[in-house]
């Protein structure tokens, strides 16, 4: 086969993939399932997708649509040819504000089309909790609803016209057609013309018209997605006479590319929503409350009711980001009913929440009710966001798992639903997590099941098919808004009829006669419980680790923890830390999501005694930066940076250390050689051509400068002035750590540390203690990290306590320890070490604290005007927070600050000084923190926490960035008496 994707290769614009490692990551989506594909392309226009599709022809290979892979029913899993939209058809195309529409290419991101139509006043309606990543392509491929469907309904209400190419490489747009149109298409003798001939002799028989108006969900239950949607194109004009034009784009959405492949689609646009939003947190004893307090709640009108049940409830306290958007939870809810209402003012909210107060406490239902405004209501609606991904922080191998997560009833008969629900777990003796969107009828219920175990494999196909008869009996929909693929396809016939399956299949074939477009999706889908990720045959691999991985049990599990469902897709335009490298270049093999899914993919397969001695890994880890963003971001927690740094040193165990990376690792003990000759040594660094001759040489980019030494080390200064500046009487007593970065080269800052923690009242020490290890933990070297870490744990453990906290300047550094110390140092030390944690601050964080106490006060500041903008580091927005930046830069009454919207600003550490990664480095600030400094004015100050992000700003922008304590020392008039 090389050959012939070699040939295809030269006649698409695009790039296309056959390589093994391209096929373990585009093997999975976010569902249960696992198949690699036989090739991966990336087409650029719809000239390679018709190049594609004739290749697929002739050679009989399947052709698997995919956008993002956030599909949880393994629609784009499959043996064939993946052909992912996402990297080059991300488009908008037209926008017409008068008629309200928009057309776009398949990869478009609906976030991103909805910050593009704002300014317009438009937006489009469905709204995913995937949105900041999941595409047009996929929504219309499966039908999407989202949390505001009682509203908008779903991704079908809202397509217009579709531009696809048939199987046999037609062009054909599917649009809006009278009577008479549609009759005179069906005259065509072409592959369009058989389309429509078919539809019509299939729709105009009475008694098929009969049994699908009889076999298809109930018509009050909106979201409905089985099978193909015959049941919409019967109620038209051509079968009806009721004037509703028929529409095929009606039949392609929810056909989850087994029909035509899309190349652009027009959408319906509606206007924006009342500008205030108000979110009723209903707090409820228990579940079964929730099924009767949605009634009471749709009567007020909600624009969403969105559930959270005490398990998803529980597992968001596991979560650093997540915790953080807990903050309305009042005791110990068995459930959460969210109610959103959008009115013109806040006033008409209020009075709506006092009245569904009044009736639910009427009912007994709930028994407390915040409404929060603003921000607030995202930060509410991040966590619910989070439900899917938390799922997988659940401890051991039996995991809450996509089976019956998107069944839909009508709301009035949600309570017996759910009670029939509940009856059948009990069978089976297995609990459920319930969450999602209850306002609409559909929960996504996910019971906990343990697909390692043979008899639970089985037991997930039973359960599959008697929730389909529940389903059933209440003519409901078994797919709401996931789509069949292959996890609920197997049961269609089940839920229309076998005769209306063989429809199914007939519409199938007449589309794709040569079954080419996403075979065994919807028809002829295999057995659900075939092809799925976990292969109860082969064992979990017990690695020997480094890290302590015991609150995962083990390595493997920790990479197993993604879920597949794609957070770390989102863009720049999204916000966020995580994923830098796949910001900058929008490939799939630069996710958190393929590093995690090529370690599974290794280590499963493994012969070797040590899985994690592979080279395919270390190219694929590579441009991982160690941000640290997935750690809070990604809600399943999926820690990359701590997983790279394992496998590295299992790789060096293997081939031994380069040279570079001895020399990053032992950074700390150059500096300190360099200390004894600093003039030569900054010479030497500074001189453009020895520099150059040292950076080729270690194999740096000779376009960057190299951090140049202080003329004498900070330790130095202290031993010689600290005790002169030390108050007569304290506020208290803190510890100062003295990394190895500003005791050589921020020593200014350093000292400016001291400074003004002396004048505001502080009596501060500095003993001895080892080096921090970040440069060893960066570069994987966790056998010299951990005696290190050792050492400082035995060093401070004693005089450490929530009185006398430890505060560090360096993010990286000090952070490390509350990261990575308790899972390093060994069980003997580890409950010192977590205590230890709990007591270190960065100097930020503990100002913030002592200003909040009261203990500083503002009128020791400056009243002159000074606004300053903030880039955080990103381990701060990871383990802690960018806000206490921001409350200390407030300190001085006329002094205000906001936060660039950055990520991560691209060095890295030392990556962005390594000659291979200089220009992603350098394309990973631009995407947002060099453009924003650039276009900030010349008296505004920029601040940045981290040593490495200065070092960027300075030499991506010409302009200099402050450590937040250098601009507050420098704010400081008066000292505390």
């Amino acid at each position: 086969m090389d050959s012939l994707y070699e040939k295809l290769s030269g006649k698409i614009k695009g790039d296309l993939y056959w390589d093994e490692v391209t096929k373990m990551l585009y093997a999975t989506d976010a569902s249960e399932y696992r198949e690699l594909p036989l090739a991966v392309a990336r087409p650029k226009d719809p000239e390679d997708i018709e190049n594609l599709l004739a290749f697929s022809r002739e050679n009989k290979i399947p052709v698997i649509p995919r956008a993002a892979g956030t599909s949880l029913a393994g629609q784009v899993v499959g043996k064939g040819l993946v052909l992912d939209v996402s990297r080059y058809l991300t488009r908008i195309l037209e926008l017409n504000t008068h008629e309200h529409w928009v057309r776009v290419e398949p990869g478009v991101i609906p976030d991103e089309l909805n910050q593009y139509l704002k300014p317009y006043g438009l937006f489009f309606g469905p709204e995913t909790s995937t949105s900041n990543r999941c595409m047009l392509a996929g929504m219309l491929g499966n039908n999407s609803c989202g949390s505001h469907s009682i509203l908008y309904g779903s991704t079908r209400d809202h397509t217009l016209e579709v531009d696809t190419i048939l199987s046999d490489g037609s062009k054909v747009i599917f649009g809006p057609l009278d009577k008479d149109a549609f009759l005179a298409k069906t005259q065509q003798n072409d592959l369009e013309g058989k389309i429509y001939k078919k539809l019509h002799e299939v729709l105009s028989d009475k008694k098929i018209q009969e049994e699908i108006r009889r076999e298809f969900p109930h018509p009050d239950i909106h979201r409905r997605n089985n099978g193909y949607a015959l049941d919409l194109l019967l109620e038209t004009d051509p079968f009806t006479g009721n004037g509703i034009p028929f529409n095929l784009a009606k039949l392609l959405a929810g056909s989850e590319g087994t029909l035509a492949v899309t190349t652009a689609i027009k959408f319906n646009l509606v206007p924006l929503p009342p500008p205030e939003k108000g979110l009723v947190c209903v707090h409820l004893k228990e579940i079964p409350d929730a099924f009767k307090a949605n009634l009471i709640a749709l009567r007020h009108q909600p624009g969403a009711v969105e559930l959270m049940d005490k398990t998803v409830l529980e597992l968001t306290k596991d979560n650093i980001e997540q915790k953080k958007n807990r903050f309305f939870i009042e005791g110990d809810p068995g459930a959460l009913l969210l109610v959103e209402f959008a009115r013109d003012t806040r006033e008409e909210i209020a009075k709506i929440a006092e009245n569904l107060e009044k009736d639910m406490r009427k009912a007994g239902y709930g028994y407390a009710f915040p409404v929060l405004y603003g921000p607030d209501v995202d930060k509410v609606w991040n966590l619910r966001k989070a439900g899917l991904g938390v799922l997988a922080n659940m401890k051991g191998d039996a995991k809450p798992v996509a089976l019956m997560e998107d069944t839909a009833v009508r709301v009035e008969d949600l309570p017996a639903y759910m009670d029939d629900v509940d009856k059948l777990l009990k069978k089976y003796d297995k609990s459920c997590v319930y969450y999602a969107h209850i306002g609409s009828g559909e929960l996504h219920l996910r019971p906990i099941l343990n697909l390692r175990d043979p008899g639970d494999v089985e037991l997930f196909h039973t359960l599959g098919e008697e929730m389909a008869r529940l389903v059933k009996k209440y003519r409901g929909s078994l797919s709401g808004e996931h789509g069949d693929g292959r996890l609920r396809g197997e049961f269609i016939p089940l839920m229309v009829g076998e005769n209306i399956y063989r429809i199914f299949k007939e519409i199938k074939n007449t589309f794709d006669p040569y079954g080419i477009l996403n075979p065994g999706k919807i028809t002829d889908t295999p057995p659900m419980n075939r092809f799925l990720r976990m292969d109860p045959e082969i064992p979990v691999k017990e690695i020997n680790t480094y890290f302590d991985f015991s609150s995962t049990g083990g390595y493997q599990r920790a990479a197993e923890k993604c879920n597949g469902s794609g957070d770390c897709r989102k863009t720049e335009k999204s916000g966020g830390v995580m994923c830098p490298s796949y910001m900058a270049t929008h490939d799939e093999d630069k996710t958190t999501r393929a590093r995690a899914n090529l370690l599974r993919e290794v280590i499963t397969q493994s012969k070797k005694e040590d899985p994690l001695d592979d080279p395919r890994l270390y190219n694929v880890l590579d441009l991982c930066l160690s941000c640290k963003g997935c750690k809070s971001e990604c809600p399943s927690s999926v820690d990359i940076t701590r997983l790279k740094a394992e496998f590295l040193q299992h790789y060096y165990d293997a081939h031994g250390i380069p040279l570079r990376t001895r020399l990053i690792a032992w950074y700390n003990t150059i500096q300190k050689v360099g200390m004894l000759f600093p003039v030569a040594y900054n010479f030497f660094m500074k001189n453009r051509f020895l520099s150059s001759i040292i950076k080729k040489t270690i194999g740096f980019a000779t376009e960057r400068s190299m951090p140049l030494l202080a003329r004498h080390s900070l330790r130095h200064w202290v031993r010689k002035h600290l005790s002169e500046h030390q108050p007569a009487q304290s506020l208290g007593k803190v510890f100062l750590f003295i990394d190895e970065f500003t005791n050589y080269q921020d020593v200014d800052t350093g000292k400016k540390t001291l400074l003004l923690l002396t004048r505001l009242g502080y009596r501060v020490e500095t003993p001895a203690h080892a080096e921090s290890g970040r440069t060893f933990l960066s570069k994987g070297l966790i056998k010299k990290a951990r005696r290190i870490a050792i050492r400082n744990v035995e060093i401070f453990k004693d005089i450490i306590t929530e009185e006398t906290p430890l505060i560090g300047i360096e993010p990286s550094a000090i952070l490390s320890f509350r990261d990575e110390y308790p899972v390093l140092v060994g069980t003997s030390l580890k409950q010192d070490a977590q205590k230890l944690a709990r007591n270190t601050l960065m100097a930020d964080e503990f100002l913030a604290r002592e200003f909040s106490s009261g203990k500083i006060k503002k009128e020791w500041f400056t009243n002159e005007r000074k606004h300053i903008k903030l880039h955080g580091h990103c381990y701060q927005k990871a383990l802690s927070s960018t806000r206490y930046t921001l409350q200390i830069l407030s300190f001085p009454e006329n002094y205000t600050a906001e936060e660039i919207p950055s990520g991560c600003c691209g060095m890295a550490g030392s990556f962005g000084f390594e000659k291979e990664h200089y220009s992603l480095s350098m394309k990973i600030g631009e995407l947002v923190l060099f453009p924003a400094v650039r276009e900030t004015d010349a008296e505004v100050l920029i601040a940045a926490p981290g040593t490495s992000c200065r070092h960027q700003i300075k030499e991506g922008t010409e302009r200099k960035a402050m450590h937040p304590v250098n601009i507050l020392y420098d704010a400081l008039v008066k000292e505390r008496d």
